[in-house]
């Protein structure tokens, strides 16, 4: 456990060091939002229907950004090799890593999406059933991103070939977000796609780990 909190450390450092990183999410978060206006019409009706939708597929894109950089560029400085002969499992470093992606992108990204989903005049009613959908969702797309990361260290454009591994994995989290919001803005309980995507993250809390440490031992 010692290791596994210095490892998160580690992570938590390097990216206050790289904070660019952290900002440039956040810009293409809001900057991607803003553009929907503009394409469809200023209506608050229409913008308030469609905000749910909106936040997410900006969320998904964005989360997708720092990707690369969450083992890449330990595999190029030697440090992952250095994290292996830590002691510390495969798993654990990819579950740490994933945590700190979270921490630095996912969690970010959820405190700027209630101003956001403001902006784009989403009732203020339906606000809280879209964070309660995001709060699980980040989770799983920070653990699918650590595992494309994995799978696509040392490929020849990795940086094409993840957002193509993990955008068809995170269908599931857009449609049950979505599905969430439309269902409480047509007075329907939210819970049922709500639980479904905290059943998703309990299966992808353990599998994707397992997997993400089984492809970095095929990249050693």
């Amino acid at each position: 456990m010692s290791l596994f909190v210095a490892l998160l450390a580690r992570e938590l450092r390097l990216s206050v060091r790289h904070g660019a990183d952290t900002l440039a999410v956040l810009l293409f978060f809001a900057l991607a939002a803003m553009l929907f206006p503009l394409a469809i019409g200023p209506a608050p009706e229409t913008l308030g229907r469609l905000a749910p939708g909106i936040v997410w597929v900006c969320a998904l894109l964005a989360a997708l950004l720092p990707l690369d950089r969450v083992f890449g560029a330990d595999h190029e400085d030697g440090s992952l090799d250095q994290l292996r002969l830590s002691g510390l499992a495969p798993p654990a470093i990819a579950l740490g890593k994933a945590l700190a992606h979270w921490l630095t992108t996912g969690l970010p990204l959820l405190l700027a999406a209630s101003p956001l989903a403001v902006m784009l005049r989403l009732p203020s009613e339906r606000l809280p059933v879209l964070l309660a959908g995001l709060l699980p969702g980040t989770l799983v797309l920070s653990l699918l991103g650590t595992l494309g990361a994995a799978i696509v260290l040392g490929a020849r454009r990795g940086g094409v070939l993840l957002p193509l591994l993990v955008l068809p994995l995170a269908a599931p989290v857009l449609i049950f977000g979505t599905a969430a919001s439309d269902a409480a803005a047509a007075g329907l309980s939210p819970r049922p796609h709500l639980l479904l995507l905290c059943a998703v993250l309990a299966l992808a809390l353990p599998l994707c780990p397992l997997a993400a440490g089984a492809a970095l031992r095929e990249a050693e």
